[in-house]
């Protein structure tokens, strides 16, 4: 079982690239991942793997030019030659008016992201989680899903004088349990700690989910009030940071929050910001710049503050880095990877209470964005969708596709959960977010898948 490469490894290893000679800077970025993943389908284990990987990539600057080389021999012979060979390609290269230079040196804030338990855990102990959650599946019921335990160290050194290195730990499971007439339901928990992992409760949430849901019955498409559990509110905010908070879409003006810094986006309940930092979720505390983290606010009480900037984004904007750079070369721009939405004072069973006629939605699915500067995304429920009619939800319902802009779903917000939860709409990035009840979401058709 692999362990951390280390600080003083890296350190050793960098200095090689950093000492290459005829250029004007040097960037080395580490990257060490090891981890496994135990899938399941049937009830039964049918795949369990593991991997690691180490990496370098180097960025020259020479002449105003930009080179960027990628490496998986780490040693100091393996950080040179990929040194060298973006020094070569930095020779022939147009030259980038835009780019902002290396992160100066600054200090990293210290931060406690790395669980010996998940950087350790093996097949038996996910086998063992797998088997503790197929427990709770009631006859007549099947599991799918996985079990995924991920470490990571990164480092960053340049010739600017910074140098910044942290590890990073993740556990994840989820589920769908399917079941007789149509039932099936999700279930999910992500955390940086093994011990956030609790694959009963998993297990017994989708089941009942799975339960409850047999038999749905058809409704017409069109407006109604929904109540979103957590992980369908982390597509919406996954979207938002996707389409509308990074910094190159707002200085481009095609973010749906282009020239909007100071009005009201969103209902006053609505907070939101980006905080690495946290023990809630899971981060570094610095980007892929070398830049420090911090927490960085970016919708308060429904008002758009601002997004979040990379170092050439912010040379654009005026402004400084917030620490959002992705690894170089980045077409993107900067992102937030780790959203949090305020909670509020409102349990799920109050929500569902306050209701007329509305859905009680689980989660989305094969979301995807319809127009970006109308903040529209299209998708559909799944594993779990059911009417509610007087406070009370009444039976499940067959799954519905949507079409919303989540401004316009995030303005009709009425109610916000005391819970939140943690969910990842994207591979690099999680969210943490309560439920929501929003007055106004818009349905346009049924699914049958």
């Amino acid at each position: 079982m692999p362990g951390l490469i280390g600080r003083e490894a890296f350190e050793r290893v960098a200095g090689a690239a950093l000492e290459l000679p005829g250029v004007d800077g040097v960037e080395v970025l580490f990257m060490h991942e090891w981890g496994g993943l135990t899938r399941f389908a049937s009830s039964r284990i049918h795949q369990s793997t593991w991997r690691e990987d180490t990496a370098l990539r180097v960025r020259v600057v020479r002449g105003g030019r930009i080179g960027v080389a990628a490496s998986n021999a780490f040693s100091p012979e393996g950080a040179r030659a990929a040194a060298e060979s973006a020094r070569e390609m930095a020779s022939v290269v147009s030259p980038d008016p835009l780019f902002p230079g290396l992160a100066p040196p600054a200090p990293v804030p210290e931060h406690d992201g790395f669980d010996e338990a998940v950087a350790a855990a093996s097949p038996e102990l996910r086998a063992r989680g797998v088997a503790d959650l197929v427990a709770q599946v009631p006859s007549g019921c099947s599991a799918a899903g996985a079990f995924e335990t991920i470490a990571v160290e990164v480092g960053l050194a340049n010739t600017e004088g910074q140098v910044c290195w942290a590890p990073t730990t993740q556990a994840s499971l989820t589920t769908v349990v399917t079941g007789p007439d149509g039932g099936s339901g999700f279930a999910e928990v992500f955390g940086r700690r093994l011990d956030a992992v609790d694959p009963a409760a998993v297990g017994r949430r989708a089941a009942d989910k799975a339960v409850r849901s047999a038999s749905p019955r058809a409704i017409e498409p069109g407006e109604y009030e929904v109540v979103l559990e957590p992980n369908a509110v982390s597509t919406l905010v996954g979207f938002l940071a996707y389409i509308g908070f990074g910094g190159r879409a707002l200085v481009e003006g095609r973010s749906c929050l282009s020239g909007k810094e100071g009005q009201r986006v969103a209902d006053p309940r609505i907070t939101i910001y980006d905080d690495a930092l946290s023990p809630e979720t899971i981060g570094l505390p610095f980007d892929f710049e070398g830049t420090p983290r911090r927490r960085v606010d970016l919708i308060r009480g429904g008002v758009f503050l601002d997004g979040v900037y990379d170092r050439r984004t912010a040379k654009q904007a005026g402004k400084e880095s917030t620490g959002h750079a992705l690894p170089p070369p980045n077409p993107e721009g900067p992102f937030p990877l780790n959203l949090f939405m305020a909670p509020g004072e409102a349990g799920l069973e109050d929500m569902v209470a306050a209701t007329s006629r509305g859905l009680l939605v689980t989660r989305f699915h094969y979301s995807n964005i319809v127009n970006p500067v109308e903040s529209s995304i299209t998708g559909m429920t799944r594993d779990g969708t059911w009417l509610i009619e007087d406070g009370e939800v009444r039976h499940p319902v067959v799954n519905l596709r949507f079409t919303q802009s989540i401004l316009e779903a995030l303005s009709a917000v009425s109610m916000v959960g005391r819970d939140t939860e943690l969910a990842s709409e994207f591979f690099f990035s999680a969210s943490r977010v309560p439920a929501l009840k929003i007055d106004r979401f818009r349905f346009t058709s049924r699914s049958d898948h």
